[in-house]
């Protein structure tokens, strides 16, 4: 499959898995339901994404809610979509994929970096009992933040401000999603996550890597997961 890259569409996306074939896209007089499911078995449980929860919750979120109006038919399709600003709502494999490996938990309290739409934090509030999201663009936090309220969650805090230094007045975490690549894992995240807590991160400015990052008895304990490729995250971690 070739990467999905247009322009400032850096895709949030497996670079071994991204595709621009229409799976998923609008069909005919489909239901958004019938789509959502058709979205599950193909792109994602297809990959061998199968924690429950992450299913549930991407079989009923509203995916076309996030995407900008003339993008609507296009909600489901099997790759990252622009929602401006230069920046992407992610292939919905690479969103149920990273909140899969953060093992998702009921009682968990999660940080995410990067709200851009809101759909990752829409995905990660039906699994877990709080989500903390941070957007750097302004008209993207704000815009997220009345989507995801006019949905009825009450269980997302949203904050507009750089990611990179987390939110400590909320920390520790039990899992930080990061959707944005730095060059380097910030250290402020890293200290901000609870013993046992999962950090997945995308790291990289050329070739960039999903890397699981968990906290031991022991220390630190990092593996690689997937090649793929994100936006690059700004603000602190470019300086």
């Amino acid at each position: 499959m070739r990467l999905i890259a247009m322009g400032t569409l850096l895709a949030a996306s497996v670079l071994c898995c991204a595709a621009d074939s229409g799976a998923g896209g609008a069909s005919g007089g489909d239901s958004g339901e019938a789509r959502r499911d058709r979205m599950v078995v193909t792109q994602i449980e297809a990959r061998g994404v199968d924690q429950p929860c992450v299913l549930d919750a991407m079989r009923s979120i509203p995916r076309e809610r996030f995407v900008p109006a003339p993008l609507e038919n296009d909600a489901y399709r099997d790759g990252p979509l622009p929602i401006g600003h230069g920046q992407t709502i992610s292939q919905p494999y690479i969103v149920a994929l990273m909140t899969e490996l953060i093992e998702p938990q009921p009682e968990m309290r999660v940080l995410e970096i990067g709200t851009g739409s809101g759909y990752q934090a829409a995905v990660l509030a039906e699994c877990v009992a709080d989500v903390y999201t941070i957007e750097i663009i302004p008209e993207l936090g704000r815009q997220a933040a009345a989507r995801l309220d006019s949905l009825g969650y009450t269980n997302i805090h949203t904050h507009v401000g750089d990611g990179y230094d987390g939110w400590p007045d909320e920390a520790p975490f039990d899992g930080i999603v990061v959707t944005a690549a730095p060059s380097e894992i910030p250290e402020p995240l890293l200290d901000q996550l609870a013993l046992g807590g999962r950090l997945v991160i995308p790291v990289g400015r050329g070739s960039q890597d999903l890397v699981v990052v968990t906290r031991t008895e022991q220390g630190l304990e990092q593996r690689v997961e997937t090649p793929v490729r994100f936006v690059p995250m700004t603000g602190k971690a470019e300086q």
